[in-house]
């Protein structure tokens, strides 16, 4: 039978998968592997009973080996990032501020250690900051009941699979950004909630100021997560006997440093100008590392003798840790996205105590103030 211009299959990719052969595959269904290589091609379109029989062989649906072009829906979305001229991307989708968004599954977020399923294909529109997206699924439901939080906060994480275990109908997508980064996304349109610690020392608040600047005029509330321990992570036992930033520069210590808009920079910055250091004499302060978690795997790897993260990173990674600092964690959300019933949902797992169990495993977190409103812009 000719292949249906509509019909679509990944029959190799799952055959490929498992580790069979054509021929593997042929034997398994009862068919010929001229069956099986027409199909992969696109030449051959199969009847119900070979359908059946590879689906069987397979161990799988027939949904999962065969769709229809047409049944799947496209969509127009704002891209938060160029995509390379005319490729097809992977890309995961949000409803933000009423308008579609697609974040290209690109880099590094192709491989996120809690990788993210795609939820289509998107293509540039060339001259445009939009992209055409064909969906891989036709579930819209599951778009409109995703929530997008930008932040630097390993726990983030976890408490978006906390919260999809209690709301199985909520799906949280957790996009790694620094605190300023985060912010700026929030005010795109990128993100319902943008999670920040940054300290303002010269008014000795946290985060309301920067807020405040960045906002511009749009109201928005900020909702404590917890207060976390920043500090200098060394490698267990502090062999080199580092106490303090003066310690950096006096015993040679090399570092490795966050970016400009991260947190951990900005209180390194300001711990070093407190002791009139210089920047440049701190070696490695321009070796730049994207996360926390890369910070906390240079130090254990020895590619640095230390590094800005929290206690709680440090733990994780069975690394030594000097406190430094005190810093508060907030949640920063537009007003309108408060009456959002994905986002309420969110919101109120802050006071579950399975939310408050994960938190206080991990260690490094003082939770007690979890879900207070603590400023109002």
């Amino acid at each position: 039978m000719k292949q249906d211009n509509d019909l679509r299959n990944n029959l190799k990719s799952i055959r490929t998968r498992l580790g069979m052969s054509q021929q593997d595959l042929a034997n398994l269904a009862g068919v010929t592997r001229q069956t099986i290589s027409g199909v992969e091609s696109g030449l051959y379109a199969p009847s119900v009973a070979i359908t059946l029989r590879l689906a069987k062989a397979l161990g799988c649906q027939v949904e999962d080996l065969f769709w229809l072009e047409r049944d799947l829906p496209e969509i127009e979305a704002v891209l938060t990032k160029p995509l390379p001229t005319a490729q097809q991307t992977r890309v995961s989708l949000a409803r933000v501020a009423g308008q579609w968004v697609a974040y290209p599954l690109i880099g590094n977020d192709a491989f996120r250690q809690d990788m993210i399923p795609a939820d289509g294909e998107g293509k540039t529109q060339i001259g445009t900051d939009k992209v055409r997206v064909r969906l891989l699924d036709d579930n819209l439901e599951t778009l409109h009941n995703t929530v997008v939080i930008a932040g630097c906060a390993p726990v983030i994480s976890l408490w978006a699979r906390a919260t999809e275990r209690w709301h199985p109908q909520l799906r949280v997508q957790f996009n790694f950004a620094n605190s300023m980064s985060a912010l700026h996304s929030l005010c795109r349109g990128e993100a319902h909630i943008a999670g920040m610690h940054l300290y303002d020392s010269q008014t000795g608040e946290y985060n309301t100021p920067f807020v405040r600047d960045v906002l511009a005029g749009r109201e928005g509330v900020l909702i404590t997560l917890g207060v976390w321990e920043e500090g200098l992570l060394v490698k267990s036992g502090n062999p080199m006997g580092i106490r303090t930033v003066t310690d950096l520069v006096e015993s040679g210590v090399s570092i490795v440093n966050r970016e400009i808009g991260a947190g951990t920079r900005l209180l390194l910055e300001q711990k070093l100008e407190q002791q009139q250091i210089p920047f440049h004499t701190v070696e490695g302060f321009d070796h730049i590392v994207q996360s926390h978690q890369d910070v906390a795997q240079a130090v254990a790897l020895g590619v640095a003798d230390a590094g800005m993260s929290t206690a709680s990173v440090a733990t994780a990674f069975g690394l030594g840790f000097i406190p430094l600092h005190q810093s508060r964690y907030d949640l920063v959300i537009l007003k309108k996205y408060l009456e959002e019933a994905p986002v309420q949902q969110l919101l109120s797992t802050l006071g579950h105590r399975m939310v408050h169990s994960q938190f206080e495993i991990l260690g490094g977190y003082d939770i007690s103030k979890i879900g207070e409103i603590v400023a109002t812009v």
